[in-house]
């Protein structure tokens, strides 16, 4: 993945003391240049992953990006499923970033608590991570309700930490446009979301045009994600549902824990609704509400 936009979010002061904000139906930028770069990304940031069933990833960072701390890290896990620690459920498990710090090797072992070993045993789909400055290595392991590796991992990631995050973006001026735009979607893309309980869309924003087939990542703050089999409080799983005016609406149950969806589709206007639901189908949180625009065809 190259680098791509960010989240829609207004932008956060380092005291993150903005906290009334609307994280529904997050509209596309409003300034020419940060539109068009962000469109720019769009392919990239919805790309479908043909060539490994199964593995795992940072949805928001690529190698020698350059951050503002705090900055925010997305985990996405494909062909398994998100569970709780301690909740047993074979093809699921829950994410750690080892930082600055090698793989284990004693597959049989716990990864162990430390300052290098960030557990996310409560099925989190993400965190916002304040780092120094300097170059940090990163990398997402997947592992089961024991801690024990499944040696599902990411490659590693070297970020470098600039400085501490100020509300103000970066700038884009057309004169330098390839390189202003690279560097304000490398802030943006981990500007750290606002506190508070929502289900969220990730990697697309409202009434973006997207070439079919795409790929769409799902995030949850202040809640976590436990697939069907195992219960745990304050957890639930995702349901994405498509509807188009004269057509029956397209129902994605997640009950399987997963956090993200491959989707093929043929041009058109769809109203999209994200929701996030227990294991009797209630919802948790207020659903998610946007127009998804499917405006051409990929060639495999």
């Amino acid at each position: 993945m190259r680098l791509d936009v960010g989240r829609p979010w207004v932008a956060l002061g380092v005291a993150m003391t903005v906290l009334v904000v609307d994280v529904q139906s997050a509209p596309l930028p409003t300034d020419p240049l940060q539109r068009e770069c962000w469109l720019a990304s769009t392919r990239e940031r919805t790309r479908v992953n043909f060539r490994e069933p199964t593995g795992v990833d940072f949805s928001n960072l690529v190698r020698r990006q350059r951050v503002r701390s705090p900055f925010q890290v997305d985990f996405a896990i494909r062909g398994m499923g998100v569970v709780p620690a301690g909740k047993p459920l074979e093809g699921a498990g829950h994410h750690h970033i080892l930082i600055n710090t090698p793989l284990p090797t004693d597959i049989r072992a716990g990864i162990p608590f430390s300052d290098t070993h960030k557990h996310f045993g409560k099925g989190q789909t993400g965190v916002a991570l304040d780092l120094p400055p300097g170059r940090h290595r990163l990398r997402l392991l997947f592992a089961d309700h024991e801690h024990r590796p499944y040696f599902v991992f990411s490659p590693e990631v070297e970020v470098e930490v600039t400085g501490p995050r100020t509300a103000q973006p970066l700038p884009i001026t057309r004169s330098n446009f390839r390189e202003s735009c690279a560097a304000w979607l490398a802030d943006e893309l981990v500007r750290p979301r606002p506190p508070g309980e929502y289900v969220t869309v990730l990697n697309l924003r409202d009434g973006e045009p997207v070439p079919s087939p795409f790929n769409l990542r799902f995030g949850v703050d202040g809640f976590g994600v436990c697939a069907a089999g195992q219960t745990a409080e304050r957890t639930g799983h995702f349901v994405l549902e498509l509807r188009q005016e004269g057509r029956a609406a397209r129902r994605h149950v997640l009950d399987n824990g997963a956090t993200q969806l491959n989707l093929d589709l043929p041009d058109g206007r769809y109203a999209l609704t994200l929701r996030f639901v227990d294991t009797k189908g209630t919802e948790l949180l207020p659903a998610y509400e946007a127009t998804l625009v499917v405006a051409g065809q990929n060639v495999l």
